[in-house]
């Protein structure tokens, strides 16, 4: 682990217990291609990719095997990959302003994604 400012937060730990059940759009994405493709285990391999697919990026190996998994491309799971890491920055932004207005915003947008 790199030592420096910062990196005694747990913040920047690396790990966030939320990856396991995090709702986000790729990981609805992967159920949905699995699920069709007749995986008995697409919420299992979901969590397995979806999480890292945030915080450590895409891999040309893991497109390649996604693509695979969900009888895809590797474009369409790049697309995936990119859409949800847009969506993921819309949030972050909304989350840095205090605002009450940007607040229900963000708060009515994930209330609607369900």
């Amino acid at each position: 682990m790199p030592i420096g400012p910062g990196y005694d937060d747990p913040e920047y730990d690396n790990y966030d217990p939320a990856w396991k059940t995090q709702d986000t759009l790729f990981r609805r994405w992967l159920v949905e291609k699995l699920t069709e493709e007749g995986s008995n285990l697409p919420a299992e391999i979901a969590s397995v990719y979806a999480p890292a697919n945030r915080y450590h990026g895409m891999s040309s190996a893991t497109l390649h095997v996604l693509a695979i998994l969900t009888s895809t491309t590797t474009a369409a799971v790049r697309r995936a990959h990119k859409a949800d890491l847009d969506e993921w920055a819309r949030e972050q932004e909304l989350r840095s302003h205090p605002g009450l207005a940007v607040l229900d915003a963000d708060l009515d947008r994930i209330r609607h994604r369900s």
